[in-house]
């Protein structure tokens, strides 16, 4: 089992931040244009709850497409939610998104637990592909939510 976890902190109240990440349209925002990430119709147009399921298709590695289907397994807002993998990917894939009143603004934690299947073939991709593209795709994410709502490197206080 494998743990990525980010910080950052926003400019913004936590009722704010919950706005923005508990509507699942808004993830295309921010993820990055080259992971062909779609939202499947029909979808259910609301803020997130528990037990809502999201149907997606990414193109994570060399532009194939893959179906990906999340369940919101816990939705306590405004403070935190978590999806887990229904079926995609990754052997597991829990994802907890909590959002903390700090400074003034939101520090905001995504902590991600995953596996990959294959076993030593998964290990050889996780090292080789899979560690970076997640990198890259949080180093986005972050870049992003600093543009979208104005955090400067000056307005982060405590960020780890």
């Amino acid at each position: 089992m494998r743990t990525l976890q980010r910080e950052q902190w926003l400019p913004i109240p936590v009722e704010e931040a919950w706005a923005f990440f508990s509507t699942p349209l808004n993830l295309a925002k921010i993820t990055p244009g080259d992971m062909g990430f779609v939202i499947k119709q029909p979808f259910e147009n609301k803020p997130i709850h528990e037990g809502q399921q999201i149907r997606y298709t990414v193109r994570p590695l060399f532009g194939i497409p893959l179906k990906w289907v999340t369940c919101i397994a816990v939705a306590e807002a405004p403070y935190r939610f978590v999806d887990v993998q229904i079926k995609g990917p990754y052997k597991h894939w829990w994802h907890e998104h909590t959002f903390i009143a700090k400074d003034g603004g939101t520090l905001m934690i995504d902590k991600v637990e995953y596996e990959l299947p294959l076993g030593p073939l998964g290990e050889l991709m996780h090292g080789w592909i899979v560690r970076d593209k997640l990198a890259s795709i949080f180093d986005f994410r972050f870049r992003t939510l600093e543009r979208l709502f104005n955090a400067s490197a000056s307005a982060r206080p405590g960020l780890v």
